[in-house]
């Protein structure tokens, strides 16, 4: 090192030079220390996680532009099938081995004149003929070797409808959807800068635009909150002079609820969780479950079998899941640390993708603030906005997982 430093000539002024020696790393770090820098990463790493999963597949779903802030819409299901039989009265015996049978049952607006109904008793099952019908009994035609004393609290399901060859006719059906509220909420996201702080020079290239794709996805994981536990309220800013609208969360819109205990789950539970998500007037067969950090982990606990299979990952809507394929359907799994942040980590939703609804008052934009020209600041800015709210058209077709 001594050599090197001999290579140094002064200048005129304060630089150093070299003579008789190549430029190397240590000479010119000893000749004027901090030119050379440790490598900084020029780019920011920038997070971008699957964080929000709902607005995600909200966007490339169903959307709907609407001229309101409050938006009604419609939700149907369908029918009940089955009643409770209360008591059982034979009223008189018919041919062919039948008896004409009156049925109290706790629902008889399940059944019309013409129905069909299955009874299990005991091992065996009966099938039975609604011929006429009062207002809380069904005069059924069942067969005469059927014990009318074990017909109490059984359950009679509706099945098809049989009409005789002269019936032009059959009783009326038609179903009315029931109407239901959401309200519009203006989520908004301002980025600013100073225009000395646009053209000072930076280390690394971290610019407006890096600012903005930041404030987006900060934007969106507040959307996403109140897209899953949002609750409906319409208040008054006295400080604004104005109403403020929030949304509805689909948390509250689901029309099933079902409860798993983490500590004792098992395979069986989760083929019991597979049932419930995906029967009883449970829309598609592929769905998807979000869900917080125990949730997950009691399921990634569990191998695969020959009943349910998983698959590693699988990418919807951009969107990386583990896919579980079961005989009731396949369900989408994936984590959102959305759930852990609200307290819920043992929780999830179950979602089917076909019956969510997103309503659009004003879609998503950015728009350019001029502060300078109104003399406010010296800075850029943008706004970025989105007014919008998710509906379930059917709330049955979506359920609620909570741990217990």
């Amino acid at each position: 090192m001594a050599e090197n430093k001999n290579s140094f000539v002064s200048g005129t002024t304060l630089g150093k030079h070299i003579s008789g020696a190549p430029l190397t790393t240590d000479l010119a770090d000893a000749a004027s220390p901090g030119l050379l820098t440790n490598d900084i990463d020029g780019k920011i790493v920038k997070i971008r996680p699957m964080a929000t999963p709902l607005d995600q597949i909200s966007r490339l779903g169903h959307t709907r532009p609407v001229s309101s802030m409050e938006v009604d819409y419609y939700s149907v299901d369908t029918r009940i099938d089955r009643a409770t039989v209360k008591e059982a009265t034979k009223v008189s015996d018919l041919d062919g081995g039948m008896q004409r049978v009156r049925l109290a049952v706790g629902e008889p607006e399940a059944f019309e004149v013409s129905d069909t109904m299955s009874l299990a008793v005991g091992n065996s099952r009966y099938t039975g003929y609604v011929m006429a019908k009062g207002e809380e009994t069904l005069d059924v035609i069942l067969p005469a070797r059927l014990d009318l004393t074990k017909l109490p609290d059984v359950e009679a399901i509706r099945m098809g409808r049989a009409a005789t060859q002269l019936d032009v006719q059959s009783p009326q059906f038609a179903v009315l959807p029931h109407r239901r509220t959401n309200l519009c909420q203006i989520f908004k996201q301002q980025i600013e800068q100073s225009v000395v702080m646009r053209d000072s020079h930076k280390a690394i290239g971290w610019e407006f635009t890096d600012q903005q794709e930041a404030a987006i996805y900060d934007m969106r994981m507040g959307m996403e909150k109140q897209f899953l536990f949002g609750t409906k309220c319409k208040l008054y800013d006295p400080v604004k002079g104005e109403n403020v609208t929030i949304t509805e969360g689909v948390w509250s819109q689901a029309g099933k609820t079902i409860r798993v205990d983490l500590t004792t789950f098992s395979t069986e539970s989760l083929i019991d969780m597979l049932r419930e998500a995906f029967t009883e007037n449970s829309g598609s067969r592929r769905k998807v479950l979000i869900a917080g950090s125990e949730l997950i982990t009691a399921i990634n606990k569990l191998e695969a079998t020959r009943v349910i299979t998983s698959r590693e990952s699988v990418t919807r809507w951009g969107i990386d899941f583990s896919e579980l394929c079961s005989k009731f359907g396949r369900l989408y799994v994936v984590y959102s640390d959305i759930f852990d942040v609200m307290g819920q980590a043992g929780n999830g939703i179950v979602i089917d993708p076909e019956y969510i609804q997103k309503h659009v008052f004003i879609p998503f934009r950015a728009d350019r603030l001029d502060l300078r020209g109104s003399g406010q600041r010296n800075t850029e800015a943008i706004v970025l906005t989105e007014a919008s709210c998710l509906t379930l058209r059917y709330p049955d077709a979506h359920a609620r997982i909570v741990a217990q």
